[in-house]
Order: structure tokens, then sequence, then C-alpha cells
């Protein structure tokens, strides 16, 4: 439980509490590069090889610095910080969003690196620099829409703190520390939230359409991240169902134009998500589909190069996973998987009663308590509808894709965070969100060894 000064200061303590861990994680890795080598040595190869190779720089105090980088240049990490030097090379590649890479590429030329001799070093050192700002920014943006999602709750300060510092502890652990594009998606998601939770206080409807036009920019760039952003257009269609039935219930021709102006606004959010994910697969199509001998996947339905290459390439698809051989993993993702759905179905439980209560207000005639009962629907809707787009992420990882995946891409998702701040400040909670965050602590730090060595689970 957080102390008084903390609560004062809260962010103080949410930077406090990531150093200390981020040293913890980092310390963990600094220890499995001096005790025994990676498993695999691609990152060996693409970043140690390629390092301080000559002068005085070969040897000394910047060979430490080299070694941890090389570590957490694991698993996809090795992908990302290779597209970002020489752009998307493979068909296999597309796997991986483009965001995390462009914005490495970008700060790699700002910075006069580009033509840097070093390979993939420069590129795996901003990585790891915009991993963790991105993660630490999150924890911060985190705070900030749990004081909003809160409401009037007594404790919305501690649930808060909670939930940010439940973020700093997340189980993707070394994920969030390495060049890999999690954190960088989690601020964006939580940004987009953040953004969308405004636009559900605001009386003016210039301002409410506004903040939900950019949150839809916002969430489409987290898509350009990580493909799982498309589901943070769940808010939009929920606002959208529950906006729809107050074009019947309008008494006054300008809430008939407010309600039409709203769910344009809300389309236009939609399809900027939507575009985080459309636009790099239409640069793939020009690519591969507009030459002489296009690939076969340009002659589907819905050509979508992501969706070719995660089943040809990676074997995702519908219980491809489902194997006697994963059968661990799955196990490993089980308490993840458990929290998200436990914590979406808490939710989801009084959606009913939430949706009548703008339509039962309106028919009172007055307006005011109208537009404070819309205010609230729309925020409580936004609630919801993270809710859901956690547990479609639940099912989609369980049935679809790696499963063990789930510790890291849940990352992004603020609504569990916030429940199991709420569990930790109840008496009838606390134990069991005490034993969750014990889970974290554990899982994290043995996939941040693991990770620093190249073995899995990744």
């Amino acid at each position: 439980m957080p102390a008084k000064d903390a609560l004062t200061r809260p962010h103080r303590a949410i930077i406090g509490a990531f150093a200390a861990w981020k040293l913890f994680l980092l310390a963990i890795a600094s220890c499995s590069a001096a005790v025994s080598d990676a498993y695999d040595t691609s990152a060996t190869l693409l970043v140690g090889n390629n390092g301080f190779h000559s002068g005085s720089n070969s040897s000394g105090f910047l060979d430490p610095v080299r070694a941890m980088i090389t570590r957490l240049t694991a698993w996809d990490a090795i992908y990302f910080v290779s597209i970002a030097r020489r752009g998307y090379r493979f068909e296999q590649e597309w796997a991986f969003g483009t965001g995390f890479p462009t914005v490495i590429s970008g700060l790699t030329s700002l910075l006069g690196f580009e033509d840097d001799d070093r390979g993939v070093l420069v590129e795996a050192v901003i990585g790891v620099a915009v991993a963790n700002t991105a993660h630490l920014l999150s924890a911060l943006v985190l705070y900030r829409l749990g004081l909003l999602l809160s409401g009037s709750d007594g404790n919305r300060k501690k649930v808060a703190l909670i939930a940010a510092i439940c973020h700093v502890l997340s189980p993707a652990g070394m994920f969030l520390a390495a060049p890999n594009p999690e954190s960088s998606f989690s601020l964006l998601s939580f940004t987009g939230y953040l953004l969308f939770a405004l636009s559900c206080s605001q009386q003016q409807t210039l301002k409410r359409d506004g903040y939900v036009i950019l949150a839809g920019v916002v969430f489409g760039l987290a898509t350009a991240f990580r493909s799982n952003g498309i589901l943070n257009g769940i808010p939009f269609a929920f606002e959208v169902l529950r906006t729809l039935p107050l074009l019947l219930t309008a008494r006054y021709p300008s809430e008939a134009v407010d309600t039409v102006q709203h769910l344009a606004a809300l389309g236009i959010g939609g399809v900027c998500v939507a575009a985080g994910s459309v636009i790099p697969q239409a640069i793939a199509y020009q690519r591969y589909c507009t030459g002489s001998s296009p690939r076969g996947w340009c002659q589907g339905y819905l050509p979508s190069i992501y969706a070719f290459v995660q089943e040809h390439y990676w074997n995702n698809g519908f219980l491809r996973y489902w194997t006697l051989s994963n059968l661990p993993l799955f196990l490993l993702a089980a308490p993840m998987l458990t929290i998200l759905v436990v914590s979406g179905v808490d939710q989801l439980k009084s959606l009913p009663e939430l949706w009548r209560q703008p339509l039962t207000t309106k028919k009172t005639g007055d307006r005011k308590k109208a537009v404070e009962s819309d205010q609230l629907a729309r925020l409580n809707t936004l609630v919801f509808s993270a809710a859901a787009a956690q547990l479609v992420l639940a099912l989609l990882t369980f049935t679809t894709s790696h499963v063990q995946i789930i510790t890291r891409i849940s990352s992004g998702y603020p609504l569990w965070y916030l429940w199991l701040a709420k569990q930790l400040t109840t008496q009838e909670g606390k134990v069991v969100g005490g034993r969750i965050v014990m889970f974290m602590v554990i899982y994290a730090t043995v996939q941040g060894a693991l990770f620093a060595s190249f073995l899995p689970p990744a």
C-alpha cells in the first residue's frame, strides 16, 4: 500500500519504482552476460562484432555496455533493429510492425548515425532508450487515466498510483526494457484511452469530438506498432452502439445534430485506428503485388501480407498452436489469461444498466441531467469497451497465436491494471491482488534471466 507521501507526490513515486525495477532487470541481464554465453549468437553477430571494434574503444568501460545491449537485443528485437537499419528486406519480416523500426530509423538519422559503421549497435542503443522512455511515460499516463476512470471513488488517487506501479512491474518484464515495441504500444494505447476519457467529460461538442478523433489517430499509431492495436477500435464501436438510439429520443433538433456530429467523429476515429494496419499493408501490396511476378497472397479476397506471413512463416492460425508439445506454454500463459478474463468479466456484468441510463434520463426532460448522464454513460462505456478489448485479446491469443506472448502484449491494455489496483485497496481483494503481484514479479524475474540468455519463453 502506498505511503501518504507517495500519494502526495505520485509522479516521484512512479519514477522511483521505475528506476528501481529497471536497475533490477538490468542487473539480471548483466549477471546473465557475465556467467554464461547466450544460447543463440544472432545478437552477438549483429551487435557485438559490429560494435566498438577499433582503437581504445575495443576494451574498457564500454565493453559492459556493449554486452548489455547485446543481451537485450534478443528474440524479436533482432528483427526490429535490423529492419530499422536497412528496411524490410525479407517477406517474413512484415510480421513485425512498422512503427517501432520507423521511430528508431528516424532517430538514427536525426542524430547523424545513419552511415555509422557500427552496424545495428546504434539502432539497438536507440531502441533500448526509446523502449524504456516509453515505459516510464506510459506509467505516468496510466496514472492520469486512472484518476479519470476511478470516478468519485475516495481511493481514486491510490488506485491510480497502484495501477501505474503495477504497469512498471508488468510481467512483460525485459520486453519493456529491450528494443521491442511493447512499451511504445502501451504509451500510445494508454494515451488514446486518456484522450477518449477526456472527451467524455467535455460539454462543448467540438472539444468532445476533437478528442475522439485525436484518440483515433493515437490508437492508429499504436496499431502501427503492434497489430493487436486494432482492438482499440472497440471503444468507437461501443460508443456508436450507445449513441445511435439517442437519435430516436432527441427532443430538440440541436440534440439530433449533436448526435450525428458525434457519430461522424466516431467514424473518423475508427478509420484512423484501422489506418494503422491498412497503410503498411498497402505499402507491402505495392511492393509485392504490382510487378510481373506477384506473390500468391496477392490474389486473396483480402490480400494481407501480415496474415500471410503469420500463417506461412510463423505458424499462427486457428488452433495451430494446440499441440501437446506446447502444453507447458499454455500453462505459462494461464495466469495472465485468467487475469484478463476475470477483470474483463467483472466490468461487463453491469453493461445493460449502463446503456439504459441515458435513455431513461432523457425522457425526464431535464436537459442538464441528460447531459450529465450522457457524459457518465460515455465514460462507463469506455471502461466496458476496454474490458471487451482485453477479452477479445485473450480469446484470440488463446486460439490463434503463440499463447505465451500474452504476458507481454497484455501490457498495453489498461483495464486489468486498474482492476488489480482496486483489488489491492479492498479488504476482500487484497489477498488475491497480492498473489497476482507476486506472480508478476516472479515471472518477470525468471523471464528476464532467460531472455538475456536467449532462452524461451518469449
